[in-house]
Parts: C-alpha cells; structure tokens; sequence
C-alpha cells in the first residue's frame, strides 16, 4: 500500500513536470547588449562633455530595449527599440547623424534577424526612410524577400507606411565638415551643400559633438534575449564618409555584420571595416563557433583576432543563448553596453575599460 502511494505520487509530479515546463527549467532571464561603433576612440580625442554625452546615448538606448524586454517584449522589438533611438541620435553614424556620399547624399543600410526561425530582412542605399531597422524588419516580416536597395527600398518602406522624410533630415553639420575634410584629403571635388540644408552656422550646436578628426565606424547595432528565449540582432549605419558608386558594407550582410541563431546559441552585431567583415563571414562564423562550445566572449575575440589577421579593424557585440554578453574589438575604442534582468546597464567608450 506504502509503495503504491509512493508511486501515485512520483506520477503525479512527472504529470506536472509535463503539462508545466516552466516548473522543470527556470524561465531565460533577458538581457541586451548594443554598440554605436568602433575605431579610434581615445581619451584624449574627446572632452569630458563629449564622453559624457556618448555614455548618456548610449544608456538612452539601453533603457529603451530594456524596457521592452522588462515588459516581457520580444527580442525583435527591443532590438528595434533601441536602434531606432540611436538613428535619430546625431552623435552615431547612423539615421540622422549619418555620414555623406561623395555625391552629398546620405545613403543608409541596415538588417535585422530572428533568432528561432532564421527569418531577416535588409536594406541598403535609403535615402527617405527616417528608421532604416524598421524597414529591415518590414523587409523581414510584410515582403517575400530577404533585401530591398535604393530607390525600390524607400519605396516599399513608404508603401507599408513607414515615415518618410526629406533627404535633408539626415543632415547634420559635422558630418558635412567631416565629408569636406575626407574629400580635400583625396583631391575630389567637394558637392553643394543638400537642398534643404540649413545655412552654415545655423545648425545644431557643437558642444557636445565629437572632433572632425575622429576615425571611427560608426555604425550601431543591438543583440537581445528576451524572457521567452528568443534572440535577436539588429545593425543600422550610414556607412563610410565619402563613399562612392553605391558602396554597402557588412552592417546590411547577413552573416557578415548581423546574424542571429537560437541553434547556434548566439546572436551577433558588428561595426568596422565593412569589406573585411564581408569576406570573412563574421557574424556567421561566431555563431559556429558558440555552437561548438565557445562562450560569447571567446568567440567575439576569436573572430576579431581573424579579421585583424587579413588587415581588418573593428568590433563585435554578441549575445549567447544563457544571456552571456561578449564585446571584443582590436580598435582603441567601442561606444558599447549591456544590461540585464539580473545587472544593471553598464556602458563603456575606451578599450581598455570595463562596462561601468
């Protein structure tokens, strides 16, 4: 009778263990890392006032992903979330804030990815589209494609009825000077000024802005766990200041400069030197490196040691499947940060600083 009992009893746990995963695994606890680019970033490159205004960007967007995900959001929006903010921040290369063609346009890129079903979506070459990621991710989840460019691309971000904006939005003061500046430098013409522009002078404020001779990619990007375990990764860039004949980089490749995997175990963002990235696969690569059993950390370093071994410069966020955050980088700096159900956001500029 005392076994029968005992028995009845061990069936009735495993009867709820089933009908219940949540009581046999603890749920996965969210978490979220982003970038705002790569490069040449030292101490002594920016005033106290420009360091301040980076860290308080970049806990901005932080705060906006991880609203989302405190909410029990999914991956994809908080990625979203939180690229959106950083396009319409002046001080990333991306969105408004963008760098200029040699032609004087801005021509904007980027990609999305979902990590459960593999789904993504991208664009290269807006010139209209006020959130590059927002179309990315329309491509991903209203077309039957994977990547829109050009003219074609803002006209199906307009027909799903994203917000369209003039090309002049995107201007900002420094990044004109900056793109007179690289074109001086290669003895190219310099453009007119965009129509729409507003008068030299009577833009927005220098303060806070980074020196003209700040060489970095700034590109920005954002990798995301939600409380259901679904990962996500999300890049949004402007590109390279004076770039020519259509030129896209890795920010819109998938598998170079976005990819994300719930099989692999990883999602992954970067910024850099798009060409290099391209060729070596980068973000596909750390996601078959976590599945054969590398951390997030030691397969963004692993991955960056490789591209640095061909001449490429630049870096990495990644996210692993337990919410593990990885940033590497073989550049003096990375706009980075992270922050979890279970850790406070933590931003970082310089390269050999930890997230604080």
């Amino acid at each position: 009778m005392r076994e029968h009992t005992m028995n009845a009893a061990i069936a009735l746990v495993a009867a709820l263990l089933s009908a219940s995963p949540a009581i046999a695994q603890e749920s996965p606890r969210w978490s979220l890392a982003i970038h705002g680019g790569a490069g040449v970033i030292e101490r002594d490159s920016l005033t106290p006032e420009q360091d301040a205004a980076y860290r308080a960007a970049l806990n901005r967007a932080l705060e906006a992903g991880a609203a989302v995900l405190r909410d029990g959001g999914a991956a994809l929006d908080a990625v979203q979330a939180v690229i959106e903010v950083m396009e319409d921040d002046p001080l990333f290369n991306a969105g408004r804030g963008a760098v200029f063609t040699a032609a004087g346009g801005n021509e904007l890129d980027a990609a999305v990815m979902s990590g459960t079903d593999l789904k993504a979506g991208s664009v290269a070459g807006l010139t209209r589209t006020r959130h590059p990621i927002a179309a990315a991710r329309a491509v991903m989840e209203r077309s039957p494609h994977v990547m829109l460019a050009g003219e074609g691309a803002d006209a199906f971000a307009a027909s799903v009825g994203l917000e369209q904006v003039e090309p002049s939005w995107f201007f900002t003061e420094r990044r004109w000077r900056q793109l007179e500046t690289t074109l001086h430098e290669r003895g190219d013409p310099v453009p007119s000024r965009p129509v729409g522009a507003p008068a030299p002078g009577g833009a927005m404020a220098e303060a806070a802005q980074p020196p003209l001779n700040e060489r970095k990619y700034g590109t920005v990007g954002a990798v995301a766990l939600d409380a259901q375990g679904r990962l996500a990764a999300g890049t949004s860039t402007g590109g390279t200041s004076g770039k020519r004949w259509g030129r896209i980089g890795d920010a819109p490749i998938i598998g170079a400069g976005t990819y994300a995997s719930n099989a692999d175990g990883c999602a992954v963002s970067a910024t850099g030197t798009g060409e290099y990235f391209i060729r070596s696969t980068v973000a596909r690569d750390i996601c078959i490196r976590t599945r054969q059993g590398a951390t997030a950390q030691q397969a963004a370093e692993a991955e960056i040691a490789d591209v640095g071994s061909i001449g490429g410069d630049g870096g990495v966020v990644v996210l692993g499947r337990d919410g593990s955050v990885g940033f590497a980088m073989n550049t003096s700096g990375m706009y980075r940060g992270s922050v979890g159900q279970d850790r406070p956001a933590a931003v970082a500029i310089y390269g050999d600083e930890a997230p604080r």
